[in-house]
């Protein structure tokens, strides 16, 4: 699937060195903070990207298109992110594995007992990665990748349901 066309107003991205995330705030390489491949500042509307992905064209769509879709999410509203988090508590009391990222699966390993029953903030930061790699799963271009781990039923479940909430029509960032 194609990226879908986009409204709102312009979002800046910039490039930086290795970055690593402390006290969310992304610092360009050293021994501070987390190693990550990029960040999105919502309120700044504004995606920071690592430098190396230029030269990693495929992971570069892949990474960009998840950020990209952190504003989306924050527009999405909540009917429908409500809805797909009903989506992932299907998988997960159905024991479906896996996710469309390390973002993701990374969260979905940390959650407990509970978290989706209370929605607590594990959950809903779960629920936001989980929407943000799907979407870069769908429309980055990118067919294949190690961290596709999710099963191909549950895929089609996510996929079908990007089209039923009307985002290949077009959305707003």
């Amino acid at each position: 699937m194609r990226l879908p066309p986009l409204a709102g107003k312009p979002i800046e991205i910039r490039f930086l060195a290795d970055p690593r995330a402390h006290r969310g705030r992304l610092h360009p390489s050293g021994d501070r903070g987390v190693e990550v491949h990029a960040g999105t500042f919502l309120r700044k509307r504004l995606i920071v990207l690592d430098l190396a992905l230029k030269q990693q064209p495929g992971e570069l769509a892949r990474i960009f298109v998840h950020e990209l879709f952190h504003f989306v999410w924050l527009r999405l509203g909540n009917t429908r992110r409500r809805s797909f988090e009903d989506l992932l508590a299907g998988e997960v009391r159905h024991g479906v594995s896996g996710d469309l990222g390390w973002s993701a699966e990374s969260r979905k390993f940390a959650l407990r007992n509970g978290d989706l029953r209370r929605r607590t903030r594990r959950w809903r930061e779960y629920a936001c990665e989980s929407f943000c790699d799907t979407a870069a799963w769908l429309y980055s271009g990118v067919a294949r990748h190690d961290e596709f781990t999710l099963s191909r039923t549950a895929r089609k479940a996510r996929r079908a349901w990007f089209e039923h909430a009307g985002l290949g029509k077009g959305i707003s960032v």
